[in-house]
C-alpha cells in the first residue's frame, strides 16, 4: 500500500500505525509537510521563510522517525495550501491512502480545517483524520 503522510508536526511510526491499523504492515510512505502559516495575513502576505523551514523540520525528522521503525519512508515539502501539496505529491506518488494529521480543535492553522473532506472529493482516495499535539 502506498500512504502519503500529511503532516505540519513530526509523528512516528506508532502514530502512523494507529491511524491506518493493521493497513500499515508493508506500507510505503510519502511525507509530506506543507508549510502552513499561522494566519491569513502571513499567507496573503506570502511570508513563507518560517514556515518553509519548520516544513523542512517536521518532514525530515517524521521520515527519520518511520525509517528507525522500519517504516519505508521518503519525503518532501509542501506548498503552503494543503490541498496543492496533495496534489503535487499525487503527481510523482499515487497514493492508495491520504492519512492527514492536523493539530487538534483551536489549535489549528489557517487551511488546516476542513481540508480531508474536500481532499477525499477532490482526489478520490480514502483519506484517514488524525490529531498530533503541539
Amino acid at each position: 500500500m502506498r500512504v502519503l503522510v500529511l503532516t505540519s508536526e513530526p509523528v512516528d511510526a506508532a502514530l502512523l500505525r494507529a491511524a491506518l491499523g493493521g493497513d500499515a504492515r508493508d506500507a510505503e510512505v510519502l511525507v509530506v509537510s506543507p508549510a502552513l502559516q499561522d494566519s491569513p495575513l502571513r499567507f496573503w502576505m506570502s511570508d513563507v521563510d518560517q514556515a518553509i523551514a519548520r516544513a523542512r523540520e517536521v518532514e525530515e525528522e517524521t521520515v527519520e522517525r518511520l525509517d528507525e521503525a522500519g517504516v519505508d519512508a521518503a519525503g518532501d515539502t509542501g506548498e503552503s495550501d494543503p490541498l496543492q501539496a496533495v496534489a503535487d505529491a499525487l503527481a510523482a506518488f499515487p497514493a492508495d491512502r491520504i492519512v492527514v494529521f492536523r493539530h487538534p480543535q483551536g489549535q489549528r492553522a489557517y487551511l488546516e480545517d476542513d481540508f480531508a473532506q474536500e481532499a477525499e472529493r477532490r482526489f478520490g482516495i480514502p483519506v484517514v483524520r488524525s490529531e498530533v499535539g503541539r
